[in-house]
């Protein structure tokens, strides 16, 4: 920040007589601190409403997830993959692909993944009123509930989009807003050894991986990628069973710590 001293040097012009080293220094001080004092203020009041972008906890654990919102060429394959490593990720899915591919989000729950609230129509949320924001949750979690019987915990805004209000909003529906610390760009048509290259070089304990089921080489990358996780001693667990319980906090990186 600059600090304009143009006010303290009128101050001592506008003086007819000279003041005592004391009192300027004393005059000075005064000045400054209130010409600095909105900024301190504005500093200590910053504080944001963040989601999960990963979690601080012992052990080496990462979790895949899957953002699922127009196509679906992969989800099957992607399902097989994860099982036969005895796998569990987590899959945000938007309710309108809910509607079109109802058969797929049977398969998922029963395959064991997670089923999670991706939005009901991929909306920019910052855009949206606190009551179209809810509306727009609500209605994914009731779509997903009425096909598996359980009702969404985790929630990611589309495009990653989100301000304060809108985690102040999510959250006071009891759901949690989770992003992501590693993002494999798969949707980007990155080549596997690409995607496998950002995925393995960017993880830490704690990490949360954001794949997308329907991109080009996604299903050619995962089978790579999980074997060299759990080469390094990685436990591989759906967000749901990496997040922290009980009380905790989150910093500015967004990363969850234990209270």
């Amino acid at each position: 920040m600059q600090i304009n001293l143009r006010p303290v040097t009128d101050f001592v012009r506008r003086r007819k007589a000279p003041l005592g080293t004391a009192a300027f220094i004393l005059a000075v001080v005064l000045i400054l601190t209130l010409v600095n004092a909105p900024a301190v203020v504005g500093a200590s009041a910053t504080e944001r409403s963040l989601p999960i972008y990963s979690v601080e906890r012992d052990g080496k654990y990462v979790a895949l997830s899957f953002d699922a919102a127009w196509g679906n060429e992969d989800t099957g394959e992607l399902i097989d993959i994860l099982g036969g490593y005895g796998l569990r990720a987590t899959f945000f899915i938007v309710g309108e692909w809910v509607d079109k591919y109802p058969e797929s989000v049977v398969q998922l729950s029963d395959a064991g993944m997670e089923v999670m609230n991706h939005s009901d129509t991929h909306a920019h949320f910052t855009k949206l009123s606190r009551d179209e924001i809810a509306a727009e949750v609500n209605a994914c979690s009731d779509k997903i509930e009425a096909l598996t019987g359980k009702r969404p915990t985790l929630f990611r805004c589309p495009y990653g989009e989100y301000d304060d209000r809108v985690i102040d909003t999510v959250n006071a529906l009891g759901v949690t807003a989770v992003q992501w610390d590693v993002d494999s760009l798969d949707w980007k048509g990155l080549s596997a050894s690409e995607i496998t290259r950002r995925v393995t070089e960017g993880v830490q304990p704690g990490s949360i991986v954001l794949f997308h089921n329907a991109a080009e080489h996604t299903p050619e990358a995962l089978p790579g990628i999980i074997e060299a996780l759990l080469a390094d001693g990685y436990t591989i667990v759906p967000i749901g069973e990496l997040l922290l319980r009980g009380e905790y906090s989150i910093d500015h990186t967004g990363r969850q710590l234990p209270a």
